[in-house]
């Protein structure tokens, strides 16, 4: 059985070699897709008072069914002529690589930090993931770990609508 923050670094270096593999500009527009979801929900939570009744069904699945499907059309970009041939995004290996395996291992840590804060507060709703066990050492390195996944930090009102500002910024910088 491994621990699931042995997982996550798992993750975290999973997403590394493909965003080394992507390149920094499809992965920066993955971040962007996360933060949006993350931002969608806290909108969805905080201002749409019918979703509070629908929440309470089915925490986990709303949650991670919002930030998947965002996450996988950030995933699938198009690839639009007019930025490929603007120059902006030619090639070059070394920064390409290094960046985008930066950017993805940043992605692997707010995806799968976000679907376990999901999972940790929805208490471990499957039998295949236990909930992390205070006996033992990587229990206790879990549950530290809970209070620095990307929700626990970000959805807070003054963070996520900084990051989701960040974010714009640089879609108009980089991207037009």
């Amino acid at each position: 059985m491994i621990s699931i923050h042995v997982l996550l670094w798992i993750f975290i270096v999973l997403f590394a070699v493909v965003g080394a593999i992507r390149g920094w500009a499809k992965e920066l527009l993955v971040t962007f897709a996360i933060i949006l979801g993350l931002f969608s929900i806290n909108v969805l939570e905080n201002y749409v008072p019918f979703f509070k009744t629908i929440m309470n069904a089915s925490v986990f699945w709303i949650h991670t069914g919002i930030l998947a499907g965002l996450v996988f059309f950030g995933y699938q970009t198009p690839r639009l002529q007019r930025l490929a041939d603007s120059g902006r995004f030619a090639r070059n290996f070394l920064q390409d690589t290094s960046i985008g395996g930066i950017l993805g291992a940043v992605n692997g840590y707010l995806i799968f930090g976000s679907i376990w804060y999901y999972l940790n507060a929805a208490e471990y709703p499957f039998t295949f993931v236990a909930a992390p066990d205070p006996t033992t050492l990587n229990g206790v390195a879990s549950i530290n770990w809970i209070e620095f996944l990307p929700p626990s930090w970000l959805m807070g009102n003054p963070a996520i609508y900084v990051a989701v500002a960040i974010c714009f910024i640089l879609v108009l910088v980089v991207f037009i």
